[in-house]
């Protein structure tokens, strides 16, 4: 456990140092620097697993509402780095084993701080097409238990510009993060109960989009 939370830290400090040094970069060139605010519809997602007959869980992570914000350094035309944070509050409905076949339906949230690598596809002046890659931390809360993960995603989608300095963000994603629900979880009432010892990966695809906002040059 000590291990795994130390992982999560120095992976957390890379993505920190990461951006800091992609800052002072661009910040040296003037380069293009954008504030980009994020408004996604998340779908629902099943989450399984079976170790024994004693010893499993199914269910259901709802979809809902996801919001974020990220800061976007852009060192190439072609090329974006991002450092972002996103949050879905949603309900999980949950099936488990404990000492007898119990069921519940918990609150949820869903955390990510995420580095990004978008590739840029300028078609116009007004249109920008992109694609990327995120990976970072995924921190979980269901009912009264916690969990961060690794966590990692994709996108793909345009921006269009209303104005010099204003667009609109339009996108697709996949949110992912391993063996990320179960395991250190313990559901039941009041967060007691048994721990489910398998784990179930969690894959979340989202539509939406936000606004995008140049503050540099």
């Amino acid at each position: 456990m000590k291990i795994k939370k130390r992982n999560m830290k120095n992976l957390f400090l890379f993505l920190v140092v990461s951006m800091v040094f992609a800052m002072n970069a661009t910040a040296q060139k003037k380069s293009d620097i954008r504030l980009n605010g994020y408004a996604v519809g998340a779908f629902s997602d099943k989450v399984d697993s079976y170790y024994s007959s004693t010893d499993y869980f199914n269910g259901t992570i709802n979809g809902g509402f996801q919001w974020g914000a990220g800061i976007e350094i852009k060192p190439q035309k072609m090329m974006g780095i991002e450092f972002l944070y996103n949050r879905l509050d949603t309900k999980a409905p949950m099936t488990y084993y404990s000492g007898g076949v119990k069921s519940g339906t918990y609150d949820a949230g869903i955390n990510n701080f995420m580095l990004g690598i978008n590739r840029y596809f300028v078609s116009n002046d007004k249109v920008e097409g992109f694609g990327g890659a995120l990976i970072g931390i995924t921190g979980f809360k269901i009912g009264t238990a916690t969990a961060t993960k690794f966590g990692y995603g994709f996108r793909l989608g345009a921006n269009v510009w209303a104005t010099p300095k204003v667009g609109l963000k339009f996108q697709a994603q996949l949110m992912s993060a391993s063996q990320a629900v179960g395991g250190g979880f313990y559901v039941g009432t009041g967060g007691t109960g048994a721990g489910i010892s398998s784990y179930s990966s969690f894959y979340q695809f989202g539509l939406g989009g936000g606004l995008v906002f140049k503050l540099g040059q």
